[in-house]
């Protein structure tokens, strides 16, 4: 999951930024974590101990209430309500990468996989969006062809990951539905020829930059394996509790998850 958290913070300094080049410094003085983080570690926290997706999510929000959350969200986790909101942004699908590493099954990965997502985002194209993220990590670990990973998404979900970055990076704009979210994080790791090029690709489209790079940074950290250095850059952000939860998932589930290189 280190995958999914490392694209977060490298895209933090570019969510507003419209940025439109892969030529930038991986991190800064101000990258740091955000709701995407936040709520991921919440996604393996309820791996980990077989808690309630709902009050989970609540429980992080209190803890870290400034870190970017949406305003339907915030609204839920304030009047502390436990039905789902019928949400069809990203937010089930930035969070959901734990999933895909924690189970042996494809039919274990959707299940869980909409039950995370089912929380808040019931709408079907915040299940749709979830659950593709979690196939799209849970294949990356069995490294398979590509092309034979997008064919599998497409056939699925529904999404068409042919259409190159180049041909929409000028026109991207910024967009936090699952649909316009989902199809270019996969997108960018399928062009990448590493982990920090999918990171790189994600951003470089100037959209919602954390959350592609989160996305994207989830599927190639299962594919490819995180670098070294950009694992102690991003745990070096996080709180003790976040770092926490991350090595007692990568302890119980690192056999079945992210390689490392």
């Amino acid at each position: 999951m280190i995958g999914a958290i490392a694209g977060d913070v490298i895209g933090s300094v570019h969510e507003a930024a419209a940025t439109k080049t892969k030529r930038f410094d991986l991190f800064t003085a101000d990258s740091c974590f955000t709701d995407d983080t936040v709520m991921s570690v919440a996604v393996a926290e309820v791996l980990l101990t077989g808690g309630d997706y709902a009050k989970t999510f609540q429980r992080y929000y209190r803890a870290y209430p400034d870190a970017g959350y949406g305003q339907q969200f915030k609204h839920w986790c304030a009047i502390r309500g436990t039905e789902p909101y019928n949400s069809w942004g990203n937010g089930s699908a930035m969070r959901v990468g734990p999933v895909g590493l924690a189970f042996d099954t494809m039919a274990e990965v959707l299940a869980e996989a909409e039950r995370s997502a089912s929380a808040t985002h019931n709408h079907p194209e915040g299940v749709r969006g979830a659950k593709a993220v979690a196939a799209a990590v849970f294949l990356a670990r069995q490294r398979p062809d590509k092309q034979a990973l997008a064919d599998a998404v497409t056939a699925e979900f529904g999404y068409d990951l042919s259409v190159p970055l180049k041909a929409v990076r000028r026109t991207f704009l910024f967009d936090v539905s699952c649909e316009g979210t989902v199809l270019w994080a996969l997108r960018a790791f399928l062009e990448a020829d590493g982990y920090e090029d999918a990171v790189r690709n994600a951003i470089s489209l100037g959209g919602d930059a954390d959350t592609l790079a989160c996305i994207a940074g989830s599927v190639a950290g299962a594919y490819y394996g995180v670098p070294a250095e950009i694992e102690a850059e991003t745990l070096a952000r996080l709180d003790d509790r976040l770092r926490g939860v991350v090595s007692q998932f990568r302890a119980r589930f690192g056999t079945l998850g992210e390689r490392s290189c």
